[in-house]
């Protein structure tokens, strides 16, 4: 297995292409916060990505990619598929085998197939439609609210925090904390903390450390200026849900299935954990990707 790490210039993400020269490439994109090591272990799927896993980059090529951050402005997901296009250019990649994307990285995914369509092969996209939920909206505005709080009070880091914790109460469900986290507080430092008090603290305050109040409110806007029409994909497109899922929900992909003009299949799958099931489910993840991957690019689960 042989790595090639990509430097690139400020207008094109970094990447990190895994796999034996001349085999099949599959470009993997994640969520806000995933990066160019997508397996491995300091990689963001390594249940999913790696030797032995159904996406093995000992039998093809793995793409990743760390989104690009605009310095001021905006940045939509039209864009990184535009970014997206550019660093295939100056790897001399004229076409994919697939590409696989989750959450964000499934938006992205979306806007490429539509923006390049012969660029790729084929898309499995897990947890994203073609537009944002406005609820889903709603709780990333308050999130970025907060922050530019954090801002204005000299605190960055205290914002992307707090608006951090508030992000993972949608990832998840309110049946997984029910079952996951007593009710009954306990004393600490002089005051009464609840068990998911410290879940959230633990979750945001690591998050915070390693990111700006910047990226945090340019990559929450972009997922909010996502607008792809499914009429713009004709690529086979393999969809999967999430039962549970309350920031893509199932009407949203059967929209999404019913208007794209290529051919397009839909399945679904249950979990507690919700929108975060492409992480925590990698069995169901891996069995619907090998499915719908061809046999060149995915391990049979």
């Amino acid at each position: 297995m042989t790595t090639a790490t990509v430097h690139l210039t400020p207008r094109t993400p970094g990447c990190e292409l895994v796999g034996p020269p001349g085999t099949p490439i599959t470009v993997v994109l994640g969520g806000i916060s995933a990066h160019r090591h997508v397996g491995g272990p300091r990689g963001w799927w390594p249940d999913l990505v790696g030797p032995g896993c159904v996406l093995d980059p000992t039998r093809c090529r793995i793409l990743g990619i760390d989104w690009a951050i605009p310095e001021t402005g905006t940045i939509t997901t039209a864009d990184q598929a535009d970014r997206l296009a550019a660093l295939l250019d100056q790897l001399a990649i004229d076409r994919v085998q697939a590409v696989v994307g989750a959450s964000y990285g499934g938006m992205v995914a979306l806007a490429f197939a539509a923006r390049h369509p012969e660029r790729v092969g084929r898309l499995a996209v897990i947890s994203a439609a073609h537009e944002p939920h406005p609820m889903a909206t709603a709780h990333r505005v308050i999130q970025r609210r907060i922050v530019r709080l954090g801002l204005a009070a000299g605190t960055p880091r205290d914002g992307v925090a707090l608006a951090r914790a508030l992000a993972l109460t949608t990832y998840r469900t309110a049946e997984e904390f029910a079952t996951r986290f007593e009710v009954t507080p306990a004393t600490h430092r002089g005051r009464q903390q609840f068990p998911v008090e410290r879940y959230l603290d633990h979750g945001s305050q690591r998050f915070a450390a390693s990111w700006s109040a910047e990226r945090y409110l340019a990559l929450s806007e972009s997922i909010d200026l996502h607008a792809v029409d499914p009429a713009d994909i004709t690529v086979p497109l393999a969809l999967l849900g999430v039962a549970e899922d309350r920031l893509v929900p199932r009407w949203q992909l059967q929209a999404l299935h019913r208007r794209t003009r290529g051919p397009c299949t839909l399945e679904e799958i249950s979990s507690p954990t919700g929108h975060d099931a492409f992480l925590t489910e990698p069995a169901q993840v891996a069995a619907f990707l090998s499915r719908v991957l061809p046999a060149e690019v995915c391990r049979a689960a």
